[in-house]
């Protein structure tokens, strides 16, 4: 888990206590210095939260310890309270138009399934799906050993950290690189593991997103007043 362990590191300077923890059933919320967000992974029944109840007036650094579990609630919880402590700035740019233009005629390697996937497909000379759930068209996420290191361009979901995929997959990507979604952490540390460009979120409307994560809002089109997306490149 070394990729887990220096980006926690890296924010060892910037402590805060938690003030709220949302778990809803898209996206987890945690604020601390800011609202941090992970992608919900539905644990099978009978997984426990530790300390659930407890987790406000916690260090968001022992929480984001919580990323390493193997129980996929609490590793988002662990996730969205590491957001939480970086600021995210950087430059409004439409990541997957950047995907269209960048990828024509090239191979395109997507871990996750993303809107706009046709217009992808029309631009590149190849487009691999990988999911975990694989739909009509796509590949198996173990597929990954495979195709990612054919690919021009990796374009890897930030819910990949929650799992702890994200570590292998940049390790096999051989192209342009970019990492992105709610739960992409706009950290320097990515871009010393290979990644080209982070495509991350800050909430520009707390209460409401707290609300909508607590009564099951998904990412789009619900969020669009609550988010902003914004883009990191080395």
């Amino acid at each position: 888990m070394r990729l887990l362990d220096e980006l926690i590191s890296s924010l060892s300077h910037s402590d805060e206590k938690v003030k709220d923890v949302r778990v809803g059933v898209s996206w987890i919320g945690v604020l601390s210095r800011n609202l941090g967000l992970a992608k919900t992974y539905l644990p099978p029944h009978g997984f426990k939260v530790k300390d659930a109840g407890r987790l406000i007036g916690k260090s968001a650094l022992e929480l984001a310890e919580y990323s390493k579990s193997w129980n996929l609630i609490e590793a988002g919880i662990g996730v969205a309270a590491l957001n939480s402590l970086i600021e995210p700035t950087g430059e409004k740019i439409n990541v997957l138009d950047f995907i269209i233009g960048k990828g024509k005629g090239r191979k395109i390697c997507m871990v996750g399934h993303f809107p706009r996937m046709e217009e992808i497909r029309e631009a590149a000379q190849e487009l691999w799906v990988l999911e975990k759930t694989p739909q009509p068209g796509d590949f198996p996420d173990t597929a990954a050993e495979y195709l990612i290191p054919q690919a021009d361009i990796v374009a890897i979901t930030g819910s990949a950290l929650v799992n702890k995929s994200l570590q292998r997959l940049l390790e096999l990507s051989q192209g342009y690189t970019i990492v992105f979604g709610p739960s992409a952490p706009m950290s320097e540390v990515l871009l010393d593991w290979g990644v080209n460009m982070i495509g991350g979120t800050k909430v520009i409307n707390l209460e409401s997103a707290l609300l909508k994560i607590s009564q099951g809002g998904n990412m789009v089109p619900q969020f669009k007043r609550e988010f902003e997306f914004l883009v990191m490149r080395r």
